[in-house]
């Protein structure tokens, strides 16, 4: 799905909420009406199944949006608290170089997981086709060679980076202390990426049959062991850092652990793995997962050359960005969940034709993202003082995450409306929007912004120059939404006629 961002835009919760809500937003085996077949009756489902797809063809398109957001957002935000306590922690210990060497760790993880959901995506894509279109046994084979295909390719990728980790983190602007504490941070957690990985693509399965509650068990009950490991291994042990890195390999095998419960225990989802199926099936994977992988990919790209950038500025300034990219994620989970609701109330208005309700649906849901935006951003402002003193934030590390509460975090009522309007390109057919519009706000909404703003400002000012990309691609999205619905219902009431 949309599991996106780190620095100013959160790199975990764009990837987490990809990969939550993306099988959401792919409604399996979508056509234009001129490719409809005539209704068969071996293949039509019961009136009551498909009153059930239809629900969002009728009734208050905003009380949709809001149920659908609300029961999205538990989870996500559940591991968005998580991943801030963790931080809070290494904070206590009193030690800049500490928080900025996991803010340099992150962002190499970050480009694994980005990998990692994009064959997730693959995965859950193309078993819901199967399953939507009665080939269960097909469903079943492509979960196994997608599980295989995802475990050989993370072993590789982590055998290519573990003994590359300490320049890979050099190329972010790491030195000193700060390498030293990224470079073990990794040397823990990435032997563990297969496991991630792995989990994700069976979250991704369990969504495709429909169990979203077992789905969110994975990140749950990940979550739930990194909250009861993360205090007693970097306190009650003493193991600082490498504590959290423990934890969070554990946390790993967890979500492992609880995803084939669900996809093998409940579901038998996972058929024996077959070598002739996994090479066979690896053409279709790689058409689903290519793409997928390229469009994540604009995040971690994007903000690794910003946290370059700003690794320039010192430690305290990375650690004061370690600290906004764990507390964006808890302050607007909820544009997350709302990017993954969008999908099918569009999707089902799409195939009812009904475009004035697609139009609707758009506004609410950027009348809900703005609304939500100035909501947090008035409470941030508020909290700034609060915050700062939580971490023991001082100095440099102080007045960065004040200027983000205060300013910064403006970006948001932009970021969620882009949100918004990339689920509706992928869901109306017009995928490659999405992935021009991430790319371009990853290159032409970063780069010169945050070189002048830099200039002009520091950090600060590369900040503000942040929040001018977004609002230029923000607000260029929202247009291009409302265009391209225009367009559709032109060229179907023309088809019609």
């Amino acid at each position: 799905m949309d599991r996106e961002v780190k620095l100013a835009f959160p790199a975990r919760g764009v990837m987490l909420a990809a990969n939550l809500c993306e099988p959401m937003n792919q409604p399996p085996l979508q056509r234009s009406p001129s490719d409809q077949a005539p209704a068969d009756k071996t293949n039509a489902p019961s009136a009551t199944a498909a009153a059930r797809r239809a629900v969002f063809t009728e009734g208050p398109i905003m009380r949709h949006v809001a149920v659908m957001t609300a029961t999205g957002s538990v989870g996500l935000v559940a591991v968005f608290i998580v991943d801030l306590l963790s931080l809070l922690y290494i904070s206590w210990l009193g030690d800049p170089h500490l928080t900025a060497g996991v803010g340099y760790a992150t962002q190499i993880m970050f480009f694994m997981i980005s990998i990692g959901i994009g064959l997730s995506i693959a995965v859950s894509a193309l078993m819901a086709r199967d399953i939507g279109a009665g080939n269960r046994e097909r469903a079943r084979r492509y979960c196994a060679s997608g599980l295989t295909h995802i475990f050989i390719i993370s072993i590789a990728l982590t055998l290519v980076a573990l003994p590359l980790r300490r320049e890979l983190v050099g190329l972010l602007g790491a030195s000193g202390e700060s390498l030293e504490v990224a470079s073990n941070f990794l040397a823990i957690t990435l032997p563990a990426n297969a496991l991630m990985s792995l989990g994700m693509a069976l979250s991704g399965s369990l969504r495709a049959v429909g169990d979203a509650r077992r789905s969110m068990y994975v990140t749950l009950w990940g979550g739930a062991i990194t909250a009861a490991l993360d205090p007693l291994l970097i306190f009650g042990l003493n193991m600082g850092v490498d504590g959290a890195a423990v934890a969070t390999a554990i946390s790993r095998l967890v979500f492992t652990a609880v995803g084939l419960w669900g996809a093998v225990h409940v579901h038998n989802l996972i058929a024996r793995p077959n070598w002739a199926h996994v090479r066979q099936d690896l053409r279709p994977m790689a058409v689903v997962a290519l793409p997928a992988i390229a469009t994540n990919l604009a995040a971690p790209v994007a903000t690794s050359w910003v946290l370059r950038v700003f690794s320039q500025y010192g430690e305290p300034v990375i650690a004061a960005f370690a600290i906004i990219d764990r507390l964006a994620p808890v302050a607007f989970g909820i544009m997350f969940a709302l990017s993954g609701a969008v999908g099918p109330i569009v999707a089902q208005n799409w195939g009812a034709r009904r475009y004035d309700r697609i139009r609707r649906t758009l506004t609410d849901c950027f009348t809900l993202a703005i609304s939500y935006a100035l909501l947090m951003w008035g409470l941030l402002w508020l909290s700034a003082p609060l915050i700062i003193d939580t971490f023991a934030a001082t100095g440099q590390t102080a007045a960065i995450v004040d200027f983000f509460c205060k300013i910064g975090a403006v970006q948001w009522l932009f970021l969620g409306c882009l949100f918004v309007a990339n689920a509706v390109f992928n869901n109306l057919g017009f995928a490659f929007l999405s992935t021009a519009f991430n790319w371009g706000r990853a290159t032409v909404g970063t780069i010169p912004f945050v070189v002048l703003g830099t200039q002009w400002g520091g950090p600060e000012g590369g900040l503000l120059g942040l929040v001018m990309g977004a609002a230029l691609f923000g607000s260029a999205a929202i247009y291009t939404a409302y265009a391209m619905v225009r367009r559709l219902a032109k060229a179907d009431a023309e088809a019609v006629t």
